[in-house]
């Protein structure tokens, strides 16, 4: 038709629509483009439309909607998918309601479904809390939209029951189909499944969240932004640990065509990942490079400073880091608070507490809360400045005293003789008291008893400090404690040191018999001697010789102790003939050995041991037939030996 008539409207339109019933949207655009004169916006406004959405040129797509003259239920339809994709949820949810509203046929489940992903996209992504659209959870994906806004709001516990109401209705309903298989069922649920991990990950329940993050793996989805997601979750359970493991599950999230399946914060939260990954993994410029892109796509986010920051501190540039986050704290002040605590956290990492303490105190918004205060106080008592930590006391009692004045025209919310600020003012007694600065202490004591009168404890804590500056005052004081009969507690004390839970048990005394009474009496009378062992003696101890003095001592330690001759063994090796022996002619001369003196006289053996005698003390004698033993392990070590000469 097109070859006699290449203007034909019809025709052209049918070429369209096929194109499209076969994928090729490209080239179906093509043909619309081409015939402009002809395929007019009012002709084929829905055909262009579809084609620009499916080709993920969604503002091209959403201009063609609002460029056509007439807004046919088509164009509805395909409007509300395309602000979807904007992530336009306020005017998406309007238009799917007028399409319920205003239409009647066989794809109202379809409408109705969608209408709770935008509710459940609104809950999880702005953190706006949905409103009950009385739809009936009759399908799994009304169910599993209905638990993703569920998660958003918290309720982890209420969502995890709609996944598992959302799995069984879907088991049902693909099951009752025959040419689905199986694989088909775990492939359609993965996408549950998937979400049942996250909320386990959410509560904790690490291991079998990574469990069945893998499983999912394992069924190798088609669906590339699922996968996305669960490999992005997997490298937050394994954070710093694993890390080869995250490198591969980082392809998963470049996969083709992921940027268009999530949404701008999904794809955010990756990149964040991934940039602290390379950080993780020693990349510097890689980790960089990352940061510094999702920075000029978010200026006044925090996170991409914050990954700068830490990288410089893995490089132990820590000046340069604080000088960064100082740059952004100027340039945003909207947050400016948590950039200042990390650089406080920097200065004390640095072991600069000081400058961490002047750093924490200009920040207004928190300057004058209890954590604050208690921060503060703790750091300069660990620089022994406590002049610094009164005065942080000080400004934060003078703060809540001035708002409490002002409440009472109604412009505060703090109430008169605020819990916070009576709280205060006793830590700063208490820390007074503790570092000797006892009339400041007692001014404090004073200004809670005036609060509470019947305050006991304060009353006493009053009374221990004029003890220590003015007995007399304290006994005045003393006075307006109650008396003892009026503070006395009725307690049993049987009863009390009976009960379970008591450390200290009385033990009943039973009757003693007759034999028990003659023990009692006779234990202290008759007391059983221990009998001590005598201790063994060498096997030839002469009592006649004087033992060693240094016996107890090693060896090495004596006093005459020589060292030991070297070289002995060595000459006495190989010299002569074979089978002839290597003692010298002078030690086999008994006349020599019998009338030469000892070489060194033994200390202590005094004069009854004389200069010639042979006589060894017991510590140095050898036991008997020790050489015999010795002879004999040797014959053993030569019978035992393999090879020879």
């Amino acid at each position: 038709v097109l070859q006699i008539n290449k203007d034909d409207v019809t025709a052209l339109q049918c070429k369209v629509v096929c194109l499209i019933q076969n994928g090729n949207f490209k080239e179906a655009l093509g043909v619309i483009n081409t015939h402009t004169k002809v395929l007019t916006s009012d002709v084929i406004a829905f055909e262009k439309a579809y084609c620009e959405y499916r080709l993920n040129r969604i503002e091209s797509a959403l201009k063609t909607i609002q460029s056509a003259s007439q807004q046919t239920d088509k164009l509805k339809e395909l409007y509300g998918q395309v602000l979807y994709r904007l992530e336009r949820y306020d005017d998406c949810l309007a238009a799917y309601r007028d399409l319920i509203r205003n239409s009647q046929d066989e794809y109202e489940e379809e409408r109705k479904t969608n209408l709770s992903a935008v509710v459940a996209a609104q809950s999880t992504w702005e953190k706006v809390v949905p409103e009950d659209l009385g739809l009936r959870e009759a399908t799994y994906e009304l169910c599993y939209n209905s638990a993703c806004a569920l998660i958003g709001q918290g309720k982890l516990n209420e969502a995890m029951k709609k996944l598992q109401k959302a799995e069984e209705l879907c088991r049902q309903s693909l099951s009752e189909d025959s040419d689905v298989t199986e694989e088909d069922i775990e492939a359609e649920l993965a996408i549950i499944h998937g979400q049942m991990a996250y909320i386990m990950q959410l509560q904790g329940r690490t291991e079998d969240a990574l469990q069945l993050y893998n499983q999912i793996i394992k069924l190798k989805p088609t669906d590339v932004g699922l996968l996305a997601v669960i490999a992005n979750n997997i490298i937050t359970i394994n954070k710093d640990q694993n890390v080869f493991d995250s490198k591969k599950k980082v392809k998963l999230t470049n996969a083709e065509g992921v940027e268009h399946k999530l949404s701008k914060k999904q794809l955010q939260a990756i990149e964040f990942n991934k940039a602290l990954l390379a950080m993780y993994t020693n990349q510097a410029d890689q980790c960089r490079k990352l940061s510094a892109s999702l920075q000029s796509q978010s200026p006044e986010h925090l996170l991409p400073v914050l990954i700068q920051a830490a990288q410089l501190c893995r490089e132990k540039q820590h000046a340069k880091a604080v000088g960064l986050l100082q740059d952004f704290a100027d340039q945003h002040p909207a947050n400016a608070v948590e950039i200042k605590l990390t650089m406080a956290q920097l200065k004390i990492a640095q072991g600069s507490v000081t400058k961490a303490c002047m750093i924490l105190r200009s920040i207004e918004e928190l300057q004058h809360k209890p954590g604050m205060v208690s921060a503060l106080v703790t750091m300069y008592s660990h620089e022994e400045d406590i002049d610094s930590a009164i005065e942080v006391f000080t400004q934060a009692i003078q703060w809540y005293q001035q708002y409490q004045a002002r409440s009472n025209h109604g412009c505060c919310v703090f109430q008169p003789k605020s819990p916070v600020h009576l709280s205060l003012i006793r830590e700063a007694a208490n820390f007074k008291l503790k570092h000797g600065r006892k009339k400041e202490a007692i001014s404090d004591l004073e200004e809670l008893w005036k609060q509470n009168p019947k305050d006991v404890h304060t009353l006493a804590q009053l009374i221990s400090a004029y003890s220590l500056v003015d007995p007399e005052k304290a006994k005045v004081l003393s006075k307006h404690l109650p008396s003892s009969d009026t503070m006395s507690l009725k307690v049993d004390v049987d009863a009390l040191e009976n009960s379970h839970g008591a450390t200290y048990v009385r033990k009943k005394a039973g009757k003693l018999t007759g034999d028990n009474q003659q023990k009692e009496q006779g234990q202290g009378e008759v007391k059983k001697k221990k009998k001590k062992k005598k201790g063994k003696l060498p096997k030839n101890y002469d009592p006649k010789v004087t033992p060693d003095p240094e016996r107890w001592l090693p060896m090495r330690e004596r006093s005459y102790y020589r060292g030991r001759k070297k070289g002995k063994k060595k000459d006495q090796v190989g010299k002569g003939t074979q089978g002839s022996t290597t003692t010298g002619s002078s030690e086999l001369d008994a006349s020599r050995t019998a009338s030469s003196p000892p070489t060194s006289p033994r200390p202590g053996s005094g004069a009854a041991v004389s200069a010639t005698s042979n006589v060894i003390p017991p510590r140095h004698q050898k036991p008997a037939g020790a050489p015999a033993t010795k002879k004999k392990q040797q014959q053993k070590r030569k019978k035992g030996a393999k090879g020879g000469w």
